[in-house]
This record gives structure tokens, sequence and C-alpha cells, in this order.
């Protein structure tokens, strides 16, 4: 688990609010037997695998974020796993300054809202509660590649605010990149390393393009324990004295 000692109680108090965001949105689904994954997948008939849930992805044209489920065959999937969120964010919606990466290979698109970047995979089990988050090689997505500081100046911008094709799914995900905010910032920093140390270790390849790096980093996450963290680290940020109660 990410250590949130160095967290800021004005931070620790917005995943808390995402904690009970994410609870929320996952108990009004429980109640009728659902889960934010079978809110993508109801109504589509047979699941495919690597099809892209719901058809289409989710994007709000005002954030300018995006997400999909799918899931890969089952040999190809970690143990209980069934599959697993992509989350993106495109140009318009980033802050100013976001720049890719000067890569060999890059090419602007010519619709300039197209360079979108990847921030986090969500991964899920097979009671859809979310189990591990993980970063990908450029490859997997065909996004364009931003620095992770880049990337992470990018997090808080991701929302989906509308309806469909689920209200309490959009809210879910939504929360889940404040939840674990620290954790995702330290992935995408993980990331970065894991990139820069294959492309030293395997010399004449393109690591953006190598098929044998897939997950760049990666990281098993609960929910009740991530919340339950959060709370004793805001109870520790309330005991401690301030510095004018010690003068």
């Amino acid at each position: 688990m990410t250590d949130l000692s160095g967290v800021s109680r004005e931070s620790l108090e917005a995943m808390a609010e995402a904690g009970r965001e994410v609870r929320l949105c996952q108990r009004v689904l429980a109640k009728t037997g659902d889960t934010v994954v079978g809110e993508l997948l109801r109504g589509h008939g047979t699941l495919y695998e690597w099809k892209h849930y719901p058809p289409g992805d989710v994007y709000d044209a005002e954030f300018h974020a995006q997400y999909y489920y799918h899931c890969h065959p089952e040999g190809e999937r970690p143990h209980g796993e069934h599959g697993h969120f992509h989350t993106f964010l495109r140009p318009h919606g980033m802050p100013p300054g976001m720049e890719p990466m000067a890569l060999p290979d890059y090419r602007p698109p010519e619709n300039d809202n197209d360079a979108l970047s990847h921030l986090i995979g969500i991964a899920m089990d097979v009671a859809g509660q979310p189990v591990r988050l993980f970063t990908t090689n450029r490859w997997v997505t065909g996004e364009t590649w931003y620095a992770a500081d880049d990337v992470i100046a990018m997090l808080d911008a991701f929302e989906i605010d509308h309806a469909r094709p689920s209200w309490p799914a959009n809210r879910w995900i939504t929360a889940m990149m404040r939840l674990f905010r620290p954790t995702i910032v330290e992935l995408l920093h993980e990331r970065d390393a894991v990139i820069d140390r294959w492309t030293a270790g395997h010399p004449g390849t393109y690591v953006y393009d190598d098929r044998g790096l897939e997950v760049a980093s990666q990281r098993l996450i609960s929910v009740d324990a991530q919340i339950a963290e959060i709370a004793t680290h805001l109870r520790g940020a309330r005991r401690r004295p301030s510095l004018a109660d010690a003068s």
C-alpha cells in the first residue's frame, strides 16, 4: 500500500470524500445486484474478448475524459481477474503546457484532440470489484506518450459528468482516480523508470513498440483498506499540535 504519511490534510480529505463516493456508487448498484462492470456490459449480449464496452467508449465532451472496459482471453488474465478499465484524457481537456514527448516516430495527428494520454488501468475481479492499478507501454493502447509528470498533472482533470451509459459507473470511475491518486502518481513515475531501464537493457529495440513490455507498473489495491488508511492518517493529522499550540 502507498505510504500516505506525506500527503497533506487537504488531499487526504479529498481522498476521503472520493472514498465515500466510490462506496455510494457500489452500494446503490449492489442493492439491485449490479456492479460497475455489469452497467457497461448490460444490453450488449455475448461478452467478446478485446471488444470495448460500451461500444465507442465513454467520452465526456466537456472534460474530454474517456474510458472503456474490456477483457483479455482467459488464459492471459491474472488469476481471479475478469477485465479492466482503461482511462484517458484528450488534449482539449489537459491543463495548459502539456506536450507529447518528442519521440522519433511522433507525428501530430490531423485532429489535435486525438493526441490522447492513457492515465491508468483499473483491473476488476469476477465480482466486479477493483483489485489492481497498472500502467502500460505505449503500444498497448496506441496512446500518445507524455512524460509521467505531465500525466500526473492531468489526473485531476479526468471527469465523466454525464448519465450515459451509467451515472453510478461514471461517478465511480471519476472518484477512483481521486481515491487512489497517490498510488497512481507512484505508478506513473515507476512507469517511466521501467521504460528507461528497458531501453538500457534491450539495445536495438524501440521500447514503446516492444511487445515484450506490456505492463510497466502495477499495484494491488483494496477500496476498503485505502479508505481505512486515509481515516487513520486523518485522525493522526487532527492529533498533531499546531505551531500555535506548541508556543
